[in-house]
C-alpha cells in the first residue's frame, strides 16, 4: 500500500481522489493508495475543500509541510504556472513525488517515463515514447510512438502524434492535436480543438475564432 498525500484541493485533486478510490475498488489490496491528507494555502480552502466533501483531513501548507520517508506527494493541480512553484517547493524539502496512473491506461511495462506524472483513464502512451516528468494527462489523451514529451505539460483529452517533441509547460486544450513530426516549444497555449501541422516556438498561443458571437439557432415551433 502506498501512503500519498495530495497538493491540491480543487477540481483536479477532487478528481484524482475519485480515481484513486475506483482504482482501489478494482485492484487488489497491496495496490491500493491510501490518502493520507491534503496540503493546500488557506485561501484556497474557503472555495474548494468544503465543496468537494474530501474524507481526509487538511493538513497543512505547502510551507509548512514536512516530508516523511513513507509518504509521497501526488500533484493536484491542473495551472501550469502554479504547479511548477509548487514542484520547485517539494523539490526544496526533498519530498518524495510519485506519479499515478489509472488501471484502464494502456502503456509499456517498460515505458520511458519520468516521476510525477498523473495519468488519467482510457489514456494511451504508445511503446517508443519518452515521456518526462510532473505531466497531467486527462482522460482520453494520447502520446503516440516515438515522440519526446517534457515537463509540466497539461493534455486535456489532447494527442501527440508520432514523432512529435514537446518541450516544457505547454498547454494543450480540450480535443486538441498535433500532426505528427511537429515541434513544439515551451511555454505554449493550444487551445481547445486546434490541429497543429506547424512547429511553434516558445510562449505561443495557438487559436482560430471562426466568430466573435456565438450564435445559437432555436428549434422552430
Amino acid at each position: 500500500m502506498r501512503n500519498v498525500i495530495i497538493l491540491g484541493t480543487g477540481g483536479c485533486a477532487a478528481e484524482l481522489t475519485f480515481l484513486i478510490e475506483d482504482n482501489n475498488a478494482k485492484l487488489p489490496a497491496d495496490h491500493w493508495i491510501n490518502i493520507l491528507g491534503y496540503i493546500d494555502y488557506a485561501d484556497h480552502l474557503k472555495d474548494n475543500y468544503d465543496k468537494y466533501d474530501f474524507e481526509a483531513p487538511v493538513l497543512c501548507d505547502i510551507d509548512s509541510y514536512q516530508p516523511k520517508p513513507d509518504e509521497e506527494v501526488l500533484i493536484g493541480v491542473m495551472d501550469i504556472a502554479f504547479k511548477g512553484k509548487m514542484i520547485k517547493a517539494l523539490k526544496e524539502k526533498n519530498a518524495k513525488i510519485g506519479s499515478f496512473f489509472h488501471h484502464s491506461v494502456v502503456m509499456p511495462p517498460n515505458l520511458n517515463i519520468g516521476e510525477g506524472n498523473i495519468v488519467f483513464p482510457f489514456c494511451i502512451i504508445e511503446k517508443y515514447a519518452t515521456v518526462g516528468n510532473y505531466n497531467l494527462l486527462i482522460s482520453y489523451s494520447f502520446i503516440a510512438h516515438d515522440c519526446v514529451v517534457g515537463d509540466n505539460n497539461f493534455l486535456s483529452g489532447a494527442g501527440i502524434a508520432g514523432s512529435v517533441k514537446v518541450g516544457n509547460n505547454n498547454y494543450f486544450g480540450l480535443r486538441s492535436t498535433v500532426v505528427p513530426g511537429v515541434t513544439i516549444g515551451n511555454g505554449n497555449t493550444i487551445q481547445a480543438g486546434m490541429l497543429v501541422d506547424k512547429n511553434v516556438k516558445d510562449d505561443t498561443t495557438v487559436f482560430y475564432r471562426f466568430k466573435e458571437k456565438v450564435m445559437a439557432i432555436p428549434k422552430p415551433n
